[in-house]
């Protein structure tokens, strides 16, 4: 395909054209004006500077390595000098560099960043568990961005190591019952046998043997009461009875600060339903008084409550509280929501949902077609075709659809084993698991067609939103043709097409005339096209879809209940487990967010944030027991926790806001902490550390902050307040980090042993030291040469007739 680099010249053909004409009606040497016009035309066009793109491969025989070293405690644990002898292995054939980490801490992403320059790679030799400085992830962005291909070899661990924490609130509320796990985890799969023992301020509250062999063990303690305010401390001990490297990290402190139950107000709560307990039992809870004092309450729940109850000056009430940074939490039934008259009334402003039956109930199902040919990984495009796979897997307009993923080579494989819900977390990252450890095939054929040819099959008889994304380098040369006609066939049958091209350097992705092969067959079926540079990922806009509300809904049934958000504050360590019978059929707002859902798609608990204050919609009842009522069930066992979790995320801080009042997290050693002082009465800020005086800062209305980093090693006292520090959080995950060979593999690496890396690593670096250079070749001696011959001719042809003229009237002279 011909360009041009000044295409604007190409306007002076019109005026040559013209005159050319105009002459050609004045004159009668027509042939020689045209032939003039033809020349003109060909020296404009030679003055645009035509060229084509030729593209072309390039290979570095001798790439860049830069080898970053972990030598940092945690190291401690693998065999010495792997990285040594790598380096003496590489730099024998190829210039190589050895950066060495040491230290108590690892700053993993940071080491990335500084040595991603584009024109070298980075190979890892480390644990993989970067604690310091620039997220890890972040950092293989960038070197990918940068052109940085990161490689990851793992050291051979030689030694067992075993950690201990504790995970679980530090703000308790008193006399309440606090859940607390401890979590040991270890270098190797092994088994090992250890006891521990847990402490409530100096005192065994529990002990037991364990005996695990899984990487990490989670074990619940009974649940804590902590029947005084203010500080308090539980220490865990684990003592192995094997082989255990370090003892720094046998021993955890955590603190704790107990504080008064918070203050609620509650409106048309039934005095007796499980609702009405938990709230009893958990907090201080006014029911007198509708709208009276709610500014020294923390929250508001208001139980089945119909809209009339509400006057247009009750809801501005209830506006200003939450631009105060409060909580409301409404609770359905037969009198709320849309049984309550909510639709379009004052009341339902504030709500995350609208009143109406939900337009939204699932019915999509997707099938990602993956490209795993030998040619991802020749043309380093691997990494950007299972990381754009991996972004599509956490749309959030994906939560309730269903999604299958193939991948093909020389043929396609059912790498999820069909389609599988996206409504549950484990479902989620199980297929994030399957798509992490993808590698490529031996074979060079890139057969599209026998990935498209499954996906066929698995949507033939599915109904609702259709939708298969392919995600490929383009290399489809071989089977475009089948191709072609089974994507023809798919997109007949209604589905939508998505091809996702990551561009790279493989040839086999253009036809003989420059175009993408990709782009062409999207073209030709109406498909959606993504031609994207590698790094950069793909944003396929999925369109709600519309469905007519079921008019069976409002009947009894059984509805399962699904936590659709499970990284929302609500849902953390919370598994929810049955079904409610019912619930008010309500309409998510733009901007909410989806909790909990039944497995028919209906929203069950929505929030959202309203000015400064949090908002949760509950649309099922208060479980008290009956025919008519739905959710007992959410009320019983460790689904109670849920209704506390959601107060406690509408309370937001439970802090009384009166005097002066501390936030200060725990830490590890050497690790500085910011803590944050806000003064609610008059006076003047002090806090002492173990007894000296801290220099404060004002960063906001009567907020003071400072950065402290505490030793030794247990519990220090920040004015009453109390301040763990454990071990250096080095010590914290002993062993190899399990995810990083994913991540690598994300954006563009590899993972190898020790060995593997000796035997292969050179020679994959080379490989993707290939680059695609597209090499401008200027076309205009061609119409320059077009124009001379035409002029040359046209003398030539005019030349030769006046000769023959002049031989001519020689001879009439003569005779």
């Amino acid at each position: 395909m011909v360009r041009f680099e000044s295409p604007e010249l190409l306007w002076l053909i019109v005026p040559a054209i013209i005159a050319g004409l105009y002459l050609m009606r004045k004159k009668k040497q027509k042939m020689l004006i045209l032939s003039r016009i033809i020349v003109a035309v060909l020296l404009i066009v030679a003055l645009a500077s035509p060229f084509t793109i030729v593209p072309r491969i390039t290979t570095d025989e001798n790439p860049n390595l830069v080898i970053i070293s972990d030598e940092t405690d945690s190291m401690n644990l693998f065999r010495n000098g792997t990285a040594s002898e790598l380096y003496e292995a590489m730099t024998a054939r190829t210039p190589t560099s050895l950066v060495r980490l040491t230290g108590d801490s690892t700053a993993l992403g940071d080491a990335i960043v500084q040595y991603s320059t584009g024109d070298n790679q980075i190979v890892l030799v480390t644990d993989g568990n970067s604690n310091r400085g620039e997220d890890l992830e972040d950092a293989l962005k960038f070197s990918k961005e940068t052109g940085t291909t990161v490689y990851y070899v793992q050291p051979e661990l030689e030694a067992n190591d075993l950690s201990v924490r504790i995970e679980g609130d530090k703000t308790v509320i008193l006399n309440n019952e606090n859940q607390f796990e401890i979590v040991v985890s270890q270098a190797m799969e092994q088994t090992v046998t250890y006891s521990y023992e847990l402490y409530l301020d100096d005192t065994l509250y529990s002990s037991r043997t364990i005996t695990q062999e899984e990487r990490e063990r989670r074990i619940t303690v009974p649940q804590i009461r902590f029947s005084r305010l203010g500080a308090h401390t539980l220490k865990a001990v684990i003592r192995p009875s094997g082989s255990d490297t370090d003892e720094i990290n046998n021993v955890f402190y955590k603190s704790i600060y107990a504080i008064p139950k918070p203050r609620i107000r509650a409106i048309g709560l039934e005095t007796n339903s499980p609702l009405a307990n938990i709230l009893q039992n958990l907090y201080d809870v006014s029911a007198s008084g509708k709208f009276e004092n709610i500014d020294s309450r923390k929250a508001i729940v208001i139980d089945n409550t119909h809209a009339n109850s509400f006057t247009q000056q009750d809801v501005e009430l209830l506006r200003n509280y939450l631009n105060d940074g409060k909580g409301i939490v409404v609770v359905g039934g037969d009198r709320s929501y849309n049984f309550g008259d909510y639709l379009d009334s004052p009341i339902e402003e504030i709500l995350p949902v609208y009143s109406r039956p939900t337009d939204w109930s699932g019915g999509r199902n997707v099938v990602l077609v993956l490209d795993i040919s030998q040619s991802t990984t020749a043309h380093g495009t691997i990494g950007d075709i299972l990381g754009n796979a991996i972004n599509i897997l956490y749309d959030e307009n994906l939560r309730d659809a269903y999604l299958g993923v193939i991948a093909f080579g020389s043929e396609g494989t059912d790498v999820s084993d069909g389609l599988q819900f996206l409504g549950t977390a484990s479902n989620i990252e199980s297929l994030r698991s399957e798509l992490e450890s993808l590698a490529p095939t031996a074979t060079s054929e890139t057969s599209l067609d026998q990935g498209l040819a499954i996906a066929e099959e698995w949507l033939e008889n599915e109904v609702g939103e259709l939708e298969i994304i392919i995600i490929s380098d383009g290399g489809i040369e071989q089977s475009y043709d089948q191709s072609l006609d089974i994507a023809e066939k798919i997109v007949g049958s209604g589905v939508n097409l998505y091809y996702i091209h990551i561009r790279s350097s493989a040839p086999s992705q253009y036809d003989q005339y420059g175009n993408r092969y990709a782009e062409v067959l999207m073209d030709e079926v109406g498909g959606v096209y993504f031609h994207l540079q590698q790094g950069e990922r793909a944003n396929i806009e999925f369109e709600n879809i519309q469905q007519t509300p079921d008019e069976e809904t409002s009947e009894p049934g059984t509805y399962p209940l699904i936590e659709l958000n499970t990284r929302h504050f609500i849902t953390q360590n919370i598994d929810i487990e049955g079904s409610i019978t019912g619930y008010n059929d309500v309409t998510p707002k733009a901007g909410a967010d989806r909790v909990i859902i039944t497995s028919t798609g209906k929203p069950v608990l929505t929030t959202w944030r309203y000015g400064l204050g949090r908002v949760a919609a509950l649309t099922t009842d208060n479980g008290q027991g009956g025919e008519n009522m739905w959710a007992t069930q959410l009320y019983s066992g460790n689904n109670s926790r849920l209704i506390s979790s959601t107060i406690n995320w509408a309370i937001g801080n439970p802090r009384e806001e009166t005097g002066a009042v501390v936030e200060a997290p725990d830490t590890w050693y050497g690790t500085p902490v910011t803590i944050e002082l806000t003064m609610y009465d008059q006076g003047i800020p002090t806090l002492r550390l173990n007894g000296d005086e801290l220099d404060l800062s004002l960063t906001g209305t009567n907020v003071y902050e400072a950065v402290i980093d505490p030793s030794p090693i247990g519990i220090h006292d920040l004015s009453g307040y109390p301040v763990a520090v454990n071990y250096a959080l080095e010590y914290r995950d002993p062993g190899l980090n399990g995810n990083l060979p994913g991540l690598i593999k994300a954006y563009g690496g590899n993972t190898y042993s020790v060995n593997e890396a000796r035997a292969l690593l050179f020679e994959e670096a080379k490989g993707n030291s290939e680059k695609l250079v597209r090499d401008r070749v200027s076309q205009k001696i061609y119409f320059l040469l077009a124009a001379l011959l035409i002029f040359l001719g046209e003398v030539i042809i005019r030349r030769i007739k006046e000769i023959r003229e002049m031989k001519k009237l020689e001879q009439e002279i003569r005779t």
